[in-house]
C-alpha cells in the first residue's frame, strides 16, 4: 500500500470506530498505536510512550484544569446567578429584554470561564426558568442560550483557543485577542436579531412589569456591584498576561485563585461547593489529557507517513483546487465531525493536518484559528447530531422537546454563518488586535 493509502485507512478506520459510540480517546490511541505496530513493528511501540512523554511535559498544559476550576467556582458559589439579577434588572423595560441580558450573562461567563458546558449549565439552570415564567417564547429562549453558551469557546481566555496554541505551535495571548472582536461581533448579532425579533413579535419577549423595574438609582447602582467581581477577576487574569505581568500558567493560577476568594467573600466557599468544583474540574481535565495523549500518538504517525504533504499535492496539484476552495471545504469537514464529536476532539484530530496545509496554502495561523472555532460553534448547533442540542435536551424542563430545540437554532446557525463570513471576507477584524498588541 501506498502511504497515501495507508493514511486514508487510518482515517476511514476511525471515523468507523467512533460511529460505534467508543470513547474518543480509545478510538484515536487504538488506530495510532495498532498503526504504529502494524507501519514499523515492534520499534513502534515507542510511539504512544514518547506521545505520553511529550504530554506530560507540556507545561502549557497546567492552564486546562485551573481554567476549568475557575469556571466551576464561579457557577458553584451563585456569582453568575447575581449578574443574572444585574441583567434582569437593566434590561427589563426593553421588549426581549430579558434575553438581550442573557447573552450579556453568557458574555461575562464566557470572559471568567472559557467553556461552552458551564455557559450552558448556567443558562439553563438560571435564565431558561425565569424566561419562561415570564411568559418568553420558549423555542427562541432556548436558541438564545445555545447561541449565548457557545461564546464560551471564542471569548478569551477560550479553553479550546489555549489547546489549539499548543497543537499549532502558536502564541495563546495572539488567539485570545483574535477571538475577543470576532466573539463581540457574535454576541452583537444576537442582540440584534433579539431585539428587532421581539420588535415586531412583542409576545415573543414582554417587557418586565413596571412594577418590578422601576426601582430606584440607588437599588439600581446596588446592582451593578454583581459585575465588579467577575471584572477584577478577568483583569487580573487576562489583563496581567496580556500585559506580561505573568505567563500563562501564571494567569491561570490567578483566576483560579481569585475565584476561590470570591467564594470566600461572597461566603459561599463550603465543603459542598470546593467537593463539587473538583470533581467537575477533575472530570473534564482527564478527559481532555486522554485526548491529547491519543492525539500526539494519531499526529505522530500520520506525521511519519507523510499525510500532510500528500493531501497537500492531491488537492493543489491533482485536483486543481484554489487556496480558498481548500479552506471553505475544511470548513465543511468541521461541521460533519461536529454532528459526531466535539471541539477537542475535532481540534485534536484534525489540526495537526490542517493546520500545517493552512500555513502552506499562505494563511494566517491566528486567523484560522479564529474561523476553526467559529465553525464549531456553528457544528455545536446544528442538527440532527449538535454537541450543544443534546447538552441543551439534558438541561432543558420537560416542556421543552426535542424538536423545540432543533427549532430554535436555525435564526441563530444563520447569524453566525453571517459572522463567519464576516471574518472570512475581513481577517483583519481578528488580526486587528493581535498586531496592535505586537505593536505594529
Amino acid at each position: 500500500m501506498t502511504y497515501q493509502a495507508i493514511a486514508a485507512l487510518m482515517f476511514s478506520t476511525m471515523m468507523l470506530l467512533l460511529l460505534t459510540g467508543q470513547r474518543v480517546f480509545g478510538v484515536i490511541g487504538f488506530v495510532g498505536a495498532a498503526s504504529a505496530l502494524l507501519l514499523w513493528g515492534d520499534g513502534g511501540v515507542e510511539m504512544p510512550f514518547t506521545a505520553a512523554i511529550q504530554l506530560m511535559n507540556w507545561y502549557p498544559l497546567l492552564t486546562l484544569p485551573l481554567f476549568i476550576f475557575m469556571g466551576y467556582m464561579l457557577s458553584e458559589s451563585g456569582i453568575a446567578g447575581e449578574l443574572y439579577e444585574m441583567f434582569h434588572v437593566w434590561m427589563g423595560s426593553l421588549k426581549g429584554g430579558l434575553a438581550v441580558g442573557t447573552i450579556g450573562l453568557m458574555v461575562v461567563i464566557s470572559a471568567m470561564n472559557g467553556l461552552s458546558v458551564a455557559g450552558m449549565a448556567i443558562g439553563a439552570t438560571i435564565a431558561l426558568p425565569e424566561l419562561l415564567r415570564r411568559g418568553y417564547d420558549k423555542t427562541m429562549v432556548t436558541g438564545v442560550i445555545q447561541a449565548g453558551s457557545s461564546l464560551g469557546i471564542l471569548v478569551p481566555p477560550s479553553v479550546v483557543l489555549v489547546l489549539y496554541g499548543m497543537i499549532a505551535r502558536q502564541p495563546v495571548s495572539q488567539l485570545w485577542l483574535a477571538g475577543a472582536i470576532p466573539g463581540l461581533i457574535l454576541a452583537g448579532l444576537f442582540v440584534l436579531y433579539i431585539v428587532v425579533r421581539c420588535h415586531f413579535q412583542p409576545h415573543l419577549g414582554p417587557a418586565l412589569p413596571a412594577e418590578e423595574r422601576n426601582l430606584s438609582l440607588a437599588e439600581k447602582l446596588r446592582l451593578l456591584r454583581a459585575g465588579i467581581l467577575p471584572l477584577l477577576i478577568f483583569f487580573f487574569m487576562t489583563g496581567l498576561f496580556l500585559m506580561g505581568v505573568t505567563s500563562l500558567v501564571e494567569s491561570s493560577a490567578v483566576g483560579a485563585l481569585a475565584a476561590t476568594l470570591a467564594a470566600l467573600a461572597k461566603r459561599r466557599l463550603n465543603g459542598k461547593v470546593m467537593e463539587a468544583t473538583l470533581h467537575k474540574t477533575l472530570g473534564i481535565s482527564c478527559m481532555f489529557m486522554w485526548i491529547i495523549l491519543a492525539a500526539l500518538c494519531f499526529g505522530a504517525v500520520f506525521d511519519g507517513l507523510g499525510a500532510v504533504r500528500a493531501i497537500e499535492g492531491l488537492f493543489l496539484d491533482r485536483i486543481g483546487m484554489s487556496p480558498w476552495q481548500i479552506l471553505v471545504m475544511m470548513q465543511l469537514s468541521y461541521i460533519l465531525l461536529g454532528m459526531f464529536l466535539d471541539d477537542t476532539a475535532m481540534l485534536v484530530i484534525v489540526a495537526p493536518l490542517y493546520v500545517p496545509l493552512v500555513i502552506s496554502l499562505g494563511f494566517d495561523p491566528i486567523w484560522y484559528g479564529v474561523l476553526y472555532t467559529i465553525t464549531v460553534q456553528i457544528a455545536y448547533m446544528t442538527p440532527p447530531f449538535g454537541y450543544n442540542l443534546f447538552l441543551m435536551r439534558a438541561m432543558a424542563p420537560p416542556e421543552i422537546s426535542l424538536g423545540d430545540i432543533y427549532r430554535s437554532v436555525w435564526p441563530f446557525v444563520g447569524i453566525m454563518l453571517v459572522g463567519l463570513a464576516l471574518i472570512t471576507a475581513f481577517p483583519q477584524l481578528a488580526l486587528w488586535l493581535p498586531q496592535l498588541y505586537r505593536g505594529y
